[in-house]
């Protein structure tokens, strides 16, 4: 099956938790006919810059987004931003609070390990996360890597997942805060992977707090999921999307797809970008 062209609008770099540098990720894209990606690592954009030049350098075009976390009814949900601008005063500020908070939050679960006697540190966590926004893989990865545990599945199951010992639930921003300053940066809010929540219902109530779109297409998604997104997603007049999740090989399961291994209809992201077109349009108007 020829993959030119393809778009993948869901792919995460090292910048946060991904297992590739982000021109890495570009390359890679590139080798499997990837004409499109975006790049949505969470709650930063710092991978953009380099993932830009790597695109340019390989004909593959990087669309600039990031994966925020928010507060919904039912717990936590991930929104997905597209379109964001880096140069963006206002959204670094709300992105850089955001990485301080997962830092704070990894750093209390240190200090639960270290009170169950785990032999762990914060620096260890810091050193797997390189430089990129701290989050619940970095603790499993440093677990893993001081050998409290064998691998990042039984971190998770030992201590790290709700309802287990070491887990701490995140500062979460509510949902018309996110989808408020994406607009307002001329960007496009996508609610991402929602599974069995996303009724129609859901898909209304998520409307009128502001999203934009629903990401109808991605691994965790059977059939019936997907059908049952995209009629909801269309009768609530809100843009359909997707993507694979890809953080890298070694971490492709049920939750998270291969590499292009979900390919969108060119016609919803030219959707997607005349929404931000439009609004990239009214915020130079109004300046």
């Amino acid at each position: 099956m020829d993959r030119h062209g393809a778009i993948d609008l869901h792919l995460h770099s090292n910048a946060s938790d991904g297992e590739q540098p982000p021109g890495e990720v570009v390359r890679s894209a590139a080798a499997k006919g990837l004409g499109t990606i975006a790049l949505t690592d969470h709650d930063t954009l710092a991978g953009v810059e380099a993932a830009r030049e790597a695109g340019a350098a390989a004909g593959v075009r990087v669309i600039s987004g990031c994966e925020f976390s928010v507060s919904a009814n039912w717990g936590e949900m991930h929104l997905l931003g597209y379109f964001l601008p880096p140069d963006s005063v206002e959204l670094a500020r709300f992105l850089e609070d955001q990485r301080a908070k997962r830092t704070n939050r990894a750093a209390a679960m240190v200090r639960k390990l270290v009170a169950m006697g785990v032999k762990v540190r914060m620096e260890d966590v810091l050193a797997a996360a390189d430089g990129g926004a701290v989050g619940r893989p970095h603790v499993a990865r440093a677990l893993v890597a001081v050998g409290a545990v064998s691998g990042i599945s039984e971190a998770f199951e030992r201590y790290l997942a709700f309802g287990r010992p070491a887990f701490v639930p995140k500062e979460l921003p509510d949902i018309p805060t996110v989808t408020a300053l994406i607009k307002q940066v001329g960007g496009v809010s996508v609610a991402a992977h929602l599974k069995d929540r996303g009724s129609t219902a859901a898909v209304q109530e998520l409307k009128d707090l502001g999203v934009d779109g629903i990401e109808v297409l991605h691994p965790s998604h059977d059939e019936s999921v997907r059908n049952r997104l995209l009629r909801a997603t269309l009768a609530a007049g809100l843009l359909p999307t997707g993507g694979s999740d890809w953080h890298g090989d070694s971490r492709v399961d049920g939750e998270r797809g291969a590499l292009g291994s979900v390919d969108i209809p060119p016609e919803w992201l030219e959707r997607l970008e005349g929404l931000h077109r439009s609004r990239a349009t009214a915020k130079e108007v109004q300046r």
